[in-house]
Protein backbone atom coordinates (compact mmCIF):
# COMPACT_ATOMS: atom_id res chain seq x y z
CA UNK A 1 0.00 0.00 0.00
CA UNK A 2 1.28 2.92 -1.16
CA UNK A 3 1.91 5.56 1.55
CA UNK A 4 3.25 9.00 0.35
CA UNK A 5 3.51 12.01 2.41
CA UNK A 6 0.20 13.94 2.40
CA UNK A 7 1.69 17.09 2.64
CA UNK A 8 3.96 17.32 -0.38
CA UNK A 9 2.02 14.54 -2.33
CA UNK A 10 1.84 16.35 -5.69
CA UNK A 11 -0.10 13.73 -8.14
CA UNK A 12 -3.84 12.05 -7.42
CA UNK A 13 -2.21 8.95 -8.64
CA UNK A 14 0.40 8.59 -5.89
CA UNK A 15 -2.24 8.30 -3.64
CA UNK A 16 -2.93 4.88 -2.12
CA UNK A 17 -6.01 3.28 -4.40
CA UNK A 18 -6.21 5.59 -7.07
CA UNK A 19 -4.43 4.09 -10.28
CA UNK A 20 -4.80 6.28 -13.43
CA UNK A 21 -8.72 5.62 -14.46
CA UNK A 22 -10.15 7.02 -11.12
CA UNK A 23 -7.97 10.21 -10.85
CA UNK A 24 -9.32 10.54 -14.50
CA UNK A 25 -12.59 10.21 -13.01
CA UNK A 26 -11.65 12.95 -10.09
CA UNK A 27 -9.90 15.33 -12.80
CA UNK A 28 -13.42 15.41 -14.43
CA UNK A 29 -14.90 16.38 -11.30
CA UNK A 30 -12.71 19.20 -10.50
CA UNK A 31 -10.14 17.54 -8.15
CA UNK A 32 -6.66 17.93 -10.07
CA UNK A 33 -4.20 17.71 -6.76
CA UNK A 34 -4.59 15.32 -3.63
CA UNK A 35 -5.32 18.49 -1.48
CA UNK A 36 -8.70 19.04 -3.43
CA UNK A 37 -9.76 16.05 -1.53
CA UNK A 38 -9.39 17.76 1.77
CA UNK A 39 -12.86 18.41 3.13
CA UNK A 40 -14.92 16.81 0.52
CA UNK A 41 -17.62 14.67 0.91
CA UNK A 42 -16.74 11.12 -0.85
CA UNK A 43 -21.06 10.09 -1.42
CA UNK A 44 -20.90 14.10 -3.27
CA UNK A 45 -17.96 13.34 -5.37
CA UNK A 46 -19.95 9.78 -6.30
CA UNK A 47 -23.03 12.10 -7.09
CA UNK A 48 -20.95 14.48 -9.44
CA UNK A 49 -18.87 11.96 -11.12
CA UNK A 50 -22.21 9.84 -11.96
CA UNK A 51 -23.59 13.38 -13.26
CA UNK A 52 -20.53 13.89 -14.84
CA UNK A 53 -20.70 10.39 -16.73
CA UNK A 54 -24.51 10.56 -17.50
CA UNK A 55 -24.62 6.83 -15.79
CA UNK A 56 -24.65 5.62 -12.04
CA UNK A 57 -21.23 4.19 -12.00
CA UNK A 58 -20.16 1.21 -9.45
CA UNK A 59 -20.88 2.51 -5.94
CA UNK A 60 -16.93 0.77 -4.75
CA UNK A 61 -16.13 4.29 -6.59
CA UNK A 62 -17.10 5.93 -3.00
CA UNK A 63 -15.36 3.28 -0.71
CA UNK A 64 -11.91 4.72 -3.31
CA UNK A 65 -13.29 7.75 -2.83
CA UNK A 66 -13.58 7.69 1.09
CA UNK A 67 -10.23 5.96 1.60
CA UNK A 68 -8.41 8.66 -0.32
CA UNK A 69 -10.29 11.60 1.89
CA UNK A 70 -9.55 9.16 4.91
CA UNK A 71 -5.82 9.17 3.76
CA UNK A 72 -5.47 13.21 2.65
CA UNK A 73 -7.62 13.97 6.30
CA UNK A 74 -4.79 12.28 8.16
CA UNK A 75 -6.36 8.66 8.53
CA UNK A 76 -3.94 5.70 7.72
CA UNK A 77 -3.55 3.87 4.16
CA UNK A 78 -6.22 1.04 3.90
CA UNK A 79 -7.24 -0.70 0.97
CA UNK A 80 -10.66 0.90 -0.61
CA UNK A 81 -12.44 -2.51 0.16
CA UNK A 82 -11.99 -1.78 4.39
CA UNK A 83 -14.57 1.35 3.75
CA UNK A 84 -17.55 -0.93 1.86
CA UNK A 85 -19.03 -2.09 5.50
CA UNK A 86 -19.28 1.68 6.45
CA UNK A 87 -20.74 2.79 2.66
CA UNK A 88 -23.38 0.34 2.47
CA UNK A 89 -24.32 1.49 6.40
CA UNK A 90 -24.03 4.76 5.62
CA UNK A 91 -26.70 4.62 2.76
CA UNK A 92 -29.03 2.17 4.10
CA UNK A 93 -29.48 4.37 6.61
CA UNK A 94 -30.48 7.07 4.07
CA UNK A 95 -33.05 4.86 2.61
Amino acid sequence: MKNPDRKTVSKLEALPNLAKAISSDLRLIGISKPQDLIGKNPFDLYDELCIKKRECVDYCIIDVFMSVVDFMEGGDPKPWWKYTQKRKEILKKEK
